[in-house]
């Protein structure tokens, strides 16, 4: 059973701050692989949508139009924790947040096919 379990989830209102992390498997952390980590989200009554992902070679990120500018991706490879940094947040970005881990990677970083291991959701809510 891998393990990936996302925290930091909470309600904050418009423009403010909230960090999500996500302890992840400690053999991607600890290598240097074609392994891939991302966080996707859910608002109520829509489908699950990619945020950002982070592809190990490279340290390469990827967000979503939306979120470019506003939002963080970055590992802690000392705590297997992947980071998201939420900032400038708005009312749109309620949802509950899905981490994912890959450990293939093959180049699909927005897609949820791409993910083997995912966590429960941590939910977040922007008031106005």
């Amino acid at each position: 059973q891998v393990y990936v379990k996302e925290s930091g989830g909470g309600m904050v209102q418009a423009g403010g701050s909230l960090r999500l992390s996500c302890e992840g498997p400690a053999r991607i952390f600890s290598n240097s692989g074609n392994y891939a980590m991302a966080w996707f989200r859910q608002a109520p009554g829509k489908q699950r949508e990619f945020v950002a992902a982070l592809k190990w070679i490279g340290d390469t990120t990827y967000y979503a139009d939306f979120v470019k500018g506003r939002f963080t991706i970055s590992r802690d490879n000392t705590k297997n924790t992947l980071s998201l940094q939420m900032n400038s947040l708005k009312p749109e970005d309620t949802a509950v947040y899905y981490c994912a881990a890959d450990s293939s990677y093959s180049g699909s970083y927005y897609r949820e096919s791409e993910y083997n291991y995912w966590g429960p959701g941590t939910r977040v809510t922007v008031s106005s």
